[in-house]
């Protein structure tokens, strides 16, 4: 099964000259779904973690799925004001604007290693923004994994210059 058939690009959105991948068709069709947690769990068991952090709002999907799959816990790096209980707040530019994530402080234990996951790798803003987010709260980071990097956006180079080990499922 070739997961890329299932994430179709769809071309200037959300605005001119961004190649939007959309993963619905993936999440529509359960085998496919199913295959692509199978395959990022075998892909997360090469990091040490103990639980993951899932962003806003489509790393919610992938890395429930994945801790569910797993057995580790989730936390959720949120956009603003949706936190009851926030403490920690980074914000990051986007390739089409900027925005921030907010971890309230008190989802995972002191002791957490954490597997940053989200669906797409573009610049790398988000995930980086997301690190620093678990660096403040005081937890260790223990990689990134994402369903799909998008070639030539160098978000591989942006994480890796700042000392993220990353593991994408797809390229494209």
């Amino acid at each position: 099964m070739n997961l890329l058939d299932y994430l179709p690009g769809v071309p200037d959105f959300p605005k001119p000259g961004i190649l939007f991948r959309d993963i619905s068709p993936l999440l529509a069709n359960p085998l496919a779904f199913q295959a692509a947690i199978t395959q990022l769990n075998t892909l997360a068991q090469q990091l040490d973690y103990t639980h993951i952090l899932g962003i806003e709002s489509r790393g919610f999907i992938f890395g429930s799925a994945l801790a569910h799959h797993a057995h580790r816990g989730l936390a959720l790096a949120r956009k603003p004001n949706k936190l009851p209980l926030v403490s920690h707040r980074e914000f990051y530019g986007l390739e089409y604007g900027s925005d921030s994530l907010e971890l309230q402080q008190s989802s995972l234990p002191t002791d957490a290693r954490v597997l940053i996951v989200d669906d797409v790798l573009a610049t790398g803003g988000t995930i980086v923004a997301a690190s620093l987010l678990l660096k403040k709260a005081g937890f260790t980071l223990a990689g990134a994994l994402t369903l799909l990097e998008i070639a030539g956006l160098d978000g591989s180079a942006t994480l890796s210059k700042n000392g993220i080990v990353n593991r994408s499922l797809l390229i494209a």
